[in-house]
């Protein structure tokens, strides 16, 4: 019945017996006792952080927003780099069916009309992801060393440099050294958004400031949809070159933003730097609330950066793939990549898949401009149903969704002589199929994004055969190629894709930890604050510990 004190830190911090009961998991005594030999203050640090948990836990979107507004405008500004990125995909993707630029970078066919290649379509596509991977393996190093402000100036001004070899170039291969020098940049953004605005929010903001990023992507890819179909009247050099010279609009103002930012805190606490992240977390709240206190949050902080140090393997890439972190490591690697084998780049690819179907270029560019308006608008519905449905049960179903969209499209076929009403069917199916990206599996670091970019390489040359008619010239049929992709997405999810809703990076590390199966992941209670068998005694509790049922 009894248990007395099982051991006491240098601080003179009880660890009283405990036993945890029916479906909770706390972390391992070993880490426990570990925590409490290395913290300062160990007691008030883990009362700090549970009661900034509590906090997190009990706040309303409302007041979310009411104490941490800074931080909601700073996510949004950096996040806007994003857009930079979805521009220029939607616009290479556009451009292969756009007239002006097919005559200048393109082969003559046959029949008169021209075609950049099948080779070199995905030749360009892949030089961007290329320049992405390398933008992702630099942008880690320099961010945990530097941090992410300074990271991400640095990309913001290389950014503004290698969009020039893009708007001057003179043949297909400057094209293609400008698009892997972009590439360099984007990926520095890719990492560093996303990162940031989970960083600088509490668990309730997080769900809404990283779908803002996948916003950012689906706006840049509507902006660029619609400035090539404004300029689809030109017939002169201007009409391809103007697309890329609106790319320097966005780095000044995003370039002010990170000047103006504070630094992470987290980033802060993992240097050791702890003062600092307290005065970068005033700089990013409000004093609206009087229960809020910087101190708890940032005490939650070092306890979970504590945690994840003992837990973890190691700080390099390798470690990433050794112990519990291999597990995490698949799972966020295969939310991403599945991001790109749903099929999206078959079914985002309306404007060239309709122009193949035998639809004018007008035509054509009207629907790209509609789905992504209709994409967009997915994202923002996406926030909403958020609220209510966690990202597991909303990935499961945009699959199940997106599988039978392209099955039913593969069946259709959409011959160039078929009936006009195939065509228009199949795009509305295509602009059904971003819709339910963009709700679903599109909101969603660097291994992880990396593997969406070699996934990205995979479908970068698979795609472009499927719809140029110098190669496969499949048309609609396409969709088969894709759908089985897709329901293997949608059977790993099953299996193994964990629900993270209303978890805080504490519970989630216990969960992990413990090898708390996918489907479990909200059915068990993740207890970061105690370990299976033992507790910390916070001041005046000994005593009651010495008499504690276990």
């Amino acid at each position: 019945m009894a248990s007395a004190i099982h051991n006491e830190d240098e601080n003179g911090m009880a660890i009283a017996a405990s036993h945890l009961h029916g479906d909770t998991v706390g972390i391992s005594d070993e880490v426990l006792l570990k925590m409490s030999k290395n913290i300062d203050n160990f007691g008030e640090v883990t009362e700090n952080a549970q009661a900034a948990t509590d906090f997190e836990r009990q706040m309303t979107v409302g007041q979310a927003l009411r104490l941490y507004p800074k931080a909601v405008a700073f996510s949004v500004v950096l996040s806007l780099a994003i857009i930079m990125e979805g521009y220029d995909t939607a616009l290479l993707g556009s451009f292969y069916g756009y007239p002006v630029f097919q005559e200048r970078f393109g082969v003559r066919l046959g029949d008169g009309s021209y075609q950049v290649t099948a080779p070199w379509q995905s030749g360009l596509q892949n030089g961007a992801q290329v320049g992405e991977i390398l933008g992702l393996m630099i942008a880690g190093i320099l961010a945990e060393r530097f941090g992410y402000k300074k990271t991400m100036l640095g990309a913001l001004f290389m950014i503004t440099g290698a969009i020039f070899l893009l708007f001057f170039a003179q043949n297909i291969a400057m094209l293609m050294a400008g698009e892997i020098l972009c590439g360099i940049p984007w990926g520095a953004f890719q990492t560093l958004t996303t990162t940031y605005a989970a960083e600088v929010s509490p668990v309730i903001l997080r769900p809404y400031l990283t779908t803002w990023v996948n916003g950012c992507w689906v706006a840049g890819q509507l902006i660029a949809i619609g400035v090539l179909r404004g300029l689809l009247g030109r017939t002169d050099q201007w009409a391809w070159r103007i697309p890329y010279a609106i790319q320097w609009v966005w780095p000044v103002p995003i370039i002010i933003g990170v000047f103006l930012a504070p630094e992470s805190p987290w980033w802060l606490v993992r240097k050791g730097r702890v003062e600092e992240a307290k005065k970068a977390l005033r700089g990013l709240t409000s004093s609206t609330d009087s229960a809020y206190s910087v101190d708890d949050t940032v005490g939650m902080m070092v306890h979970t950066n504590e945690h994840e140090k003992y837990v973890s393997e190691g700080v390099t890439y390798w470690d990433c793939f050794t112990g519990v972190d291999l597990r995490r490591t698949e799972i966020i690697s295969c939310v991403w990549m599945i991001q790109v084998f749903c099929g999206i780049w078959y079914g985002g690819n309306v404007v060239y898949f309709l122009e193949q179907a035998g639809f004018n270029p007008t035509k054509s560019f009207d629907f790209g401009v509609g789905e992504n308006a209709l994409g967009f608008c997915g994202t923002l519905v996406s926030w909403s149903v958020m609220r209510y449905v966690g990202r597991r049960t909303l990935y499961l179903c945009g699959l199940a969704i997106m599988f039978t969209i392209l099955v039913t499209v593969g069946f259709m076929g959409i011959p160039n002589d078929g009936p006009a009403v195939l065509g228009w069917i199949s795009g509305g199916l295509l602009m059904l199929f971003v819709f339910t990206y963009d709700i679903t599996v599109g909101p969603s670091v660097v291994i992880a994004r990396n593997c969406y970019n070699i996934a990205s390489i995979v479908a970068n040359f698979l795609n472009p055969p499927i719809l140029n008619p110098t190669a496969w010239n499949l048309k609609g049929k396409g969709g088969f190629v894709w759908c089985g992709f897709c329901f293997l997405s949608f059977v790993w999810s099953y299996f193994r894709l964990p629900e993270p809703k209303g978890l805080s990076a504490g519970e989630i590390d216990v969960l992990f930890e413990r090898g708390v199966s996918a489907r479990n992941f909200s059915k068990i209670k993740a207890d970061p604050f105690r370990s299976t068998n033992l507790r910390v005694a916070v001041d005046g509790e000994e005593t009651q510990n010495m008499t504690e049922k276990s």
